[in-house]
């Protein structure tokens, strides 16, 4: 009777025993997924090790890639800073929020030909963003380094974010930090982890890495001498070890699993000399860089890891752009995606590792000159055929992506059908979408245009081909360049 007594009890705590290790892994299955979020600024498709550049040592962003799937044809919805950036965080074509090109915005000047339409000095408070999204699903959200959508009253604390962490966009190389403040963000971002580890959290983590001006530990720059640019490279490998410590961290509180990681940047690398930089980096095998609508200044680096997920060392073609993410992220942690958005969902893609079949048509509107050489433009991407419109003389090219990825030759004239529809249908959209668009400048200079836009073309330089007469005469374009703009 004892015995069978005591078998009882001890058999009711085993079976209750079970029940709560059973409640709490099920809690652990259906606790969201964290989100830590890395945004580059000015990184381009060609800067990482795993895209290509062997010169270049980025093993821990190389590690990630191969955990989880790089994409090849990753666009952003504009190559310029803030445009991206409303749109990673909105899921809609930053054209359509009326901000299309950086903050506050480069000033018309007599070098231009048409003016320059005034755009929102920042990202409405009426728009959701993806923080107030994953902030109304129970995340808490926190944002670290730059912003850049607005100033005092449009902050990341009015857009659904519940820290704020902006550090300092160039900071002195020491022994404990980089020329970008790369370690103090990353150590923010960890305590912000840290601190909120037993619920699900949004970090987005975004790098002034390797916007100009830059510098890097002395060290490092002399283990890159051989680098096409040594400081860069130094630069790049300083953002690589801050994405290892991160990741690291992850692991070591257990997170890796339960935590999808996307690695990106807001726009293609600089291709052209600015401010002191006379070299900075190349975009090849594609066309220009930031500030130009070719394949240089539109694709961008992307990684993405869900460990346990997604599918690991897989490398994806499907196109994707940057006004997607917030779809995206919403499916993959099972909230639900709103339909006032332009963004199409590539959760599939991602839980598949399978390139998606299909035609997807990308619009691009660009109403402005550029620092980097580039004027009013648009575009859009069909499938394999690039359409490129310029505003300010109507011209027209059409490039086929996948015959001639570094759009060299111009298919304009041999396939007019083509041009011409692909031409209406970046006119259509405008017009359905009120669009912005320029007007003719009345201070216009024809000497100064053509010195600028017609005598050189900066969207064809590339540094790392140039001969010392071209790297002279790029020279020369910039210091012409900065003479005629009125800088704010």
């Amino acid at each position: 009777m004892k015995t069978s007594g005591f078998l009882k009890i001890f058999s009711a705590i085993i079976f209750l025993a079970l029940v709560l290790n059973g409640i709490t892994t099920g809690n652990a299955v259906q606790q969201k997924p964290n989100i830590v979020f890395i945004l580059t600024d000015d990184l381009g498709i060609n800067d990482l090790a795993c895209y290509g550049r062997t010169e270049h040592r980025t093993p821990n962003i190389d590690k990630l890639a191969n955990q989880g799937i790089r994409f090849t044809a990753s666009y952003c919805a504009l190559p310029i800073c803030s445009p991206s950036r409303a749109a990673i965080l909105t899921g809609k074509n930053p054209a359509k929020l009326h901000i299309t090109t950086f903050l506050p915005g480069r000033r018309d000047c007599p070098a231009q030909k048409v003016l320059q339409p005034v755009i929102n000095q920042q990202l409405p408070l009426e728009e959701v963003t993806l923080a107030e999204y994953l902030k109304k699903a129970g995340y808490v959200t926190g944002c670290f380094g730059k912003w850049h959508l607005g100033g005092k009253g449009f902050g990341p604390l009015e857009q659904g974010f519940d820290f704020y962490h902006p550090g300092k966009a160039v900071t002195q190389p020491s022994e404990t930090e980089g020329g970008k403040g790369e370690y103090d963000l990353t150590m923010a971002a960890i305590k912000f982890i840290e601190e909120n580890s037993d619920k699900p959290f949004f970090v987005y983590l975004a790098h002034n890495t390797p916007h100009i001006p830059y510098s890097a530990k002395p060290a490092l720059v002399e283990k890159n001498k051989n680098a096409l640019e040594p400081v860069y490279a130094a630069l790049i490998e300083t953002l690589d070890d801050t994405v290892g410590i991160l990741m690291k961290k992850l692991e070591e509180k257990g997170l890796s699993t339960n935590t999808i990681v996307i690695f990106a940047s807001d726009n293609g690398g600089l291709h052209v000399p600015e401010l002191k930089h006379k070299i900075i980096t190349h975009n090849t095998p594609y066309r220009a860089g930031k500030g130009y609508l070719y394949e240089g200044g539109l694709r961008v680096p992307l990684i993405v890891r869900w460990t346990g997920k997604i599918p690991s060392g897989k490398v994806i073609d499907t196109p994707v752009v940057n006004t997607d993410f917030l779809p995206t992220l919403l499916e993959l942690v099972g909230e639900k995606v709103p339909k006032d958005i332009d963004g199409k969902s590539f959760a599939k893609t991602l839980l598949s590792g399978k390139n998606e079949k299909g035609n997807k048509r990308l619009f691009f509107h660009f109403p402005h000159y550029t620092n980097q050489g580039g004027r009013p433009s648009g575009a859009v991407i069909d499938g394999k055929w690039k359409l490129i419109k310029y505003y300010d003389d109507d011209s027209v090219e059409l490039y086929n992506l996948e015959n001639d990825i570094g759009e060299t030759t111009n298919l304009a004239e041999k396939e007019p059908a083509i041009a011409k529809r692909l031409e209406k249908a970046l006119l259509d959209w405008i017009k359905k979408e009120k669009l912005q668009t320029n007007k003719p400048n009345p201070d216009f200079n024809p000497e100064l245009y053509r010195k600028l836009y017609v005598d050189i073309d900066t969207s064809k330089y590339n540094a790392a081909k140039s001969t010392p007469e071209m790297f002279e005469k790029i020279l020369e374009w910039r210091r012409l360049m900065d003479e005629v703009v009125v800088r704010k």
